[in-house]
């Protein structure tokens, strides 16, 4: 602990850390970090050299005991550090998970507390064992709140993070078919994420819960809860009125134009109300922080091309967020569809029936144009869906038959890149 403690007055006269020395600034404490392809201990002494102002190695051959410290474990001792420097501010933490929509519920509740508070949020989505203790050590003696988001794909890491971070609330924004391999199935999924209910629960914290959703509800029997439902009985009513596409949504008189799309988002848009409500925050605040909120990176954003109405959903796919697209865009009001999905990842054992379930959903919808790409849709079997084994295939396809006039889905898991299909369009 004295270790730490030193280690925590260093940090606190630094410009922040550094894990990586391509973005080493000068002032910067630099803790070594190694893995399967990359060792940190290797920049030691140049990131000395170049104006770090101490660096944690646990490589014990360095000599330079009067700017670098030698740990057993370069990663134990920043998790360390950070939870560390989370104590020492001692400040509200709300913690977010969840199988879909994490990142996107996320920047939602920054921008609803920035409205109120000096709010330090998970930069994109760095919401692994390195990525929170890089989200705690970002927040300074001005932060009045953060918000930290966690990714897990095996059980157990949640509740790790949970004892580096010590949320004092948290969300869970679903139990979906993500990850599937590495949580061992659906069940598997549910006991992982509810990892963070565990913990807050033991500590006796506060949960943030949607009340329509009858398995968060029988997860949280035992909780201090605050609750968001469009019917039933809650602490906030929050009620979604229509997505064509945008999402609208109101609460306590005060109707929200959103620009978001699908009504899978208005969850999302609800926890961000709900949240917001709770801290206080002014209700006009809470839609002018929703309404010009925009999504980016391949996040539901729409796109007008040429004469086409996009829809890029690219960033990530899992059965339940697919599925969930595909029904989206089947509401919408347009004469024309064309519907194009990737691979998923990450499914395990059940890929074949999943791929298969999802080409089975798009025939029984039946949009104008259906394209499936990469080698598990490939497999699939369909009379009706146009498929390709690999990405040239379809741009090349797509070019020599051009879309017009069509509203289009692009969505498939980030190993893709569907977003590349733009060019084509």
């Amino acid at each position: 602990m004295k270790n730490i403690e030193r280690l925590h007055n260093i940090f606190l006269q630094s410009t922040g850390i550094c894990t990586d020395t391509r973005k080493l600034k000068e002032g910067n404490l630099f803790i070594a970090l190694k893995g399967d392809n990359f060792d940190g201990n290797k920049y030691v002494d140049f990131a000395i050299k170049n104006n770090a102002i101490h660096a944690v190695t646990d490589n014990d051959k360095s000599k330079d005991t009067n700017h670098i410290t030698i740990v057993k474990d370069g990663l134990k001792t920043l998790q360390d550090l950070a939870c560390y420097h989370r104590k020492f501010l001692n400040i509200p933490i709300v913690a977010i998970t969840g199988s879909n929509g994490k990142t996107t519920t996320k920047e939602l509740i920054r921008e609803v507390l920035n409205q109120k508070y000096r709010t330090t949020s998970t930069i994109g989505n760095l919401n692994n064992h390195i990525g929170v203790p890089l989200t705690l050590l970002s927040m300074n003696n001005k932060t009045e709140i953060g918000i930290v988001e966690m990714g897990a794909n095996h059980q157990g890491e949640i509740k790790m993070l949970c004892q580096i971070a010590k949320p004092d609330y948290g969300y869970i924004t679903n139990f979906g078919k993500a990850h599937l391999e590495g949580f061992g199935g659906i069940e598997g999924v549910i006991k992982g994420k509810s990892e963070l209910y565990n913990y807050l629960i033991e500590n006796n914290k506060r949960i943030f819960i949607n009340y329509d959703d009858e398995l968060q509800i029988n997860k949280t029997k035992q909780a201090d809860v605050i609750s968001f439902s469009e019917g039933n009985d809650a602490t906030y009513q929050i009620t979604f009125l229509k997505a064509s596409p945008y999402i609208q949504i109101a609460t306590k008189d005060i109707n929200i134009n959103s620009q978001l799309i699908g009504t899978y988002n208005a969850k999302n848009i609800a926890s961000a109300i709900c949240i917001g409500l709770y801290f206080k925050v002014n209700p006009k605040s809470i839609k002018k922080a929703i309404e010009k909120y925009q999504p980016n990176n391949n996040r539901s954003q729409i796109i007008n091309k040429n004469t086409n109405q996009i829809i890029l959903d690219a960033y990530n796919a899992n059965p339940t967020s697919m599925q969930a697209a595909l029904e989206n865009i089947k509401t919408i009001e347009a004469s024309n569809k064309t519907v194009i999905l990737g691979d998923m990842f990450e499914v395990g054992s059940t890929s074949k029936e999943e791929h298969q379930n999802i080409v089975n959903l798009l025939e029984k919808l039946s949009f104008k144009n259906m394209y499936i790409c990469g080698n598990h849709f490939y497999e699939c079997s369909t009379n009706t869906v146009k498929k390709f084994k690999e990405f040239s295939q379809l741009s090349e396809y797509i070019d020599q038959h051009k879309i017009e006039n069509n509203t289009i889905l692009i969505k498939g898991s980030r190993g893709m890149a569907l977003e590349r299909i733009l060019d084509h369009l």
